[in-house]
């Protein structure tokens, strides 16, 4: 499939790393997804969430980080790189866009952090987050908003209601800037994913955060915000 992103200005990057969906519905934007530490974009919850964005009329890109992509080559588990070597993987992928819809960074957990240290790029509309984590588990001092802080993009936060790694309780005290929206998904975890007695269904949240995160796409660019 033709892609609107042409990486022969990056001969070092492994092209065997992405993975390109074409919107089905007439695009509105283009999306760059990353994947979380620890399951790679080809997971069961990136790609759920992938088809429903292309359904509903965005391109996306997914990708894998070095080691990540190292793990699939040889099967041995290993932590993730550095922050310089994501980000600098991360920013390989944005600066190969040729596109012309506007361009919307983010991902899954650690993917969409990365995401947001470089979303001031000139190319770059708007962010998304599936799972900010705002802090690691069970060490709620230890705060991640400088990326969110520090920048001015429009974002959309789609966040389980008890995530481990930021609830709704802990992010509403945070005090985040008015071009940070969050959406909060009934009693979801991580992953979005509600315990059986909530009443709440798992693919429910899925599909609800991917109509809100087209939502917001839209809006950013209707309104031509940026």
């Amino acid at each position: 499939m033709e892609t609107c992103f042409d990486f022969s200005d990056s001969p070092t990057f492994d092209v065997d790393a992405i993975t390109y969906d074409g919107a089905i519905a007439e695009p509105v934007a283009t999306l760059i997804f990353a994947h979380g530490a620890g399951a790679d974009k080809d997971s069961e919850f990136i790609r759920n969430v992938i088809r429903l964005l292309t359904q509903g009329g965005v391109h996306v890109l997914s990708f894998n980080f070095p080691y990540m992509q190292q793990r699939k080559i040889d099967g041995k588990r290993r932590p993730p790189n550095r922050m310089p070597a994501l980000q600098q993987c991360f920013e390989s992928v944005i600066d190969a866009y040729r596109g012309e819809t506007p361009l919307f960074v983010g991902g899954k957990s650690m993917g969409s952090r990365v995401a947001m240290t470089l979303i001031e790029h000139e190319k770059i509309q708007g962010g998304y987050c599936f799972g900010y984590p705002f802090h690691p588990q069970k060490k709620p001092e230890k705060l991640r908003l400088e990326p969110l802080q520090q920048q001015t993009q429009p974002v959309l936060i789609l966040q389980g209601q008890r995530d481990a790694l930021g609830n709704e309780q802990e992010i509403e005290s945070y005090g985040l800037g008015d071009n940070i929206k969050v959406v909060f998904y009934g009693d979801g975890d991580h992953d979005l994913k509600p315990r059986v007695k909530s009443g709440f269904r798992h693919q429910q949240h899925i599909e609800q955060s991917c109509e809100d995160l087209l939502m917001f796409i839209r809006q950013v660019t209707q309104q031509g915000i940026s």
